[in-house]
């Protein structure tokens, strides 16, 4: 990449990691928060932790056919604002509806197709899937980051202080796109964003990428349903003090890596990512069996959880660069679009069924769910009928690039 590319890549990337950090921070640690809200019950605490996502599934097409009309820049300003007075907001109030609010103005600063959009605009077609890469793996950093930062911060200024740092970072968000990223050059005919409904029913009628959507959608339901629960299984079974669970997600995460790491490198080295992908299907499952029946055992519970964490970060790099093998230049944003949406209502779904659960039948109840789903996952992923379109796509992307060049 050249050096302006390098720099619109690595900023752009800075401005994502501080919009999912604050998000991810809350992840580990609102369970636990409780006692803080007024009217507070599991159930309620599940929709605050999951409202996010449904407000960010909704606003991002529309946010990305502004950034077309009104340019990039302004309308991520605008989104990082909108996050940062829902962040003041779920920091200032005293009222789980209040946080109910707050998240979900958290969301609707949906500004992630536009960023991607804006990285689109400021690099080249030869270098565009590093760049979308690098995104990518921004998001990987922030939600690593944030599970053991999050806990650690709220050790010592609770969780109204998380969101105090999250308006913080929008801040700086904000300051780092209008004084780092670069200018948009004037945009070029091939540049469109607008989903059409010809490029939507191309991808709605892709076998392959109906499996990766189901794939994004359940991996983050259980999350979310899971981190329902796994803060108090770890205060109240395991004994561990939430000042103190900093350091079991430490050791979790950098466990998982002896579980995503080889995965990554044998499934692209021997061509079997086809395998590997039902195996962390399968780790999943496991994990929630150990999850409902082991959560007093501490050594057990983190062994399981170290299971979840290598599948699920696993699938959290294997599913973009799917989708984006799976489909045509074309559609390429298309499917992405339809994918992050897919991602974000599992992240509701998932957050509201694990409180309800929990609130109705207890812990163990939110694992038992989380492994019907990860079996019906696991059933639809085998028996969907399968059409790789990988092959096709690239030979047709390979003619085009051809046609250009001539």
């Amino acid at each position: 990449m050249s050096a302006a590319e390098l720099k619109a890549t690595l900023s752009l990337s800075a401005v994502f990691f501080l919009r999912m950090l604050p998000l991810f921070m809350v992840l580990p640690v609102l369970s636990l928060a409780g006692d803080s809200y007024q009217s507070s019950t599991p159930q309620l605490l599940g929709l605050a932790l999951g409202i996010y996502g449904l407000t960010q599934a909704s606003f991002q097409i529309p946010f990305g056919m502004l950034s077309d009309r009104f340019g990039r820049k302004p309308i991520i300003c605008l989104g990082l604002l909108i996050f940062f007075c829902g962040s003041l907001l779920a920091a200032m109030t005293d009222s789980i509806y209040g946080l109910i609010l707050g998240r979900a103005l958290q969301g609707a600063g949906a500004v992630a197709a536009a960023i991607m959009a804006l990285a689109a605009d400021l690099t080249t077609d030869e270098h565009r899937t590093k760049v979308m890469a690098c995104i990518g793996i921004s998001i990987g950093i922030s939600f690593s980051v944030a599970f053991i930062v999050g806990p650690l911060l709220y050790s010592y200024i609770g969780i109204h202080g998380l969101f105090y740092v999250g308006a913080c970072l929008a801040i700086l968000a904000i300051v780092t796109l209008l004084t780092i990223v670069p200018k948009q050059a004037a945009q070029t005919d091939r540049q469109k964003y607008i989903i059409n409904l010809q490029s939507l029913k191309s991808v709605i009628a892709n076998n392959y990428l109906i499996k990766l959507d189901i794939s994004i959608f359940t991996s983050h339901l259980i999350l979310m349903a899971n981190f329902v629960v796994i803060p108090i299984t770890l205060r109240d079974f395991a004994q561990i003090a939430a000042t103190s669970h900093w350091q079991i997600y430490l050791g979790v995460l950098f466990s998982s890596l002896l579980i995503m790491v080889p995965f990554i490198i044998f499934g692209e080295r021997l061509g079997k990512t086809k395998l590997f992908y039902g195996i962390s299907i399968v780790l999943i499952i496991l994990s929630q069996l150990g999850l409902a029946f082991f959560q007093v055992n501490l050594i057990l519970l983190v062994f399981f959880l170290i299971l979840f964490f290598g599948a699920f970060n696993y699938l959290e790099a294997l599913l973009p660069s799917e989708v984006s093998k799976a489909t045509s230049v074309d559609t390429k944003g298309t499917a992405l679009g339809v994918y992050s949406s897919s991602q974000f209502i599992g992240i509701f779904i998932g957050g509201v069924l694990g409180g309800f659960f929990y609130q109705q039948f207890g812990i163990a109840s939110v694992h038992f769910f989380c492994l019907f789903m990860a079996l019906s996952w696991l059933m639809l992923i085998a028996f969907l009928p399968h059409h790789d379109h990988r092959t096709k796509n690239r030979l047709e992307d390979e003619t085009v690039q051809s046609e250009n060049g001539s």
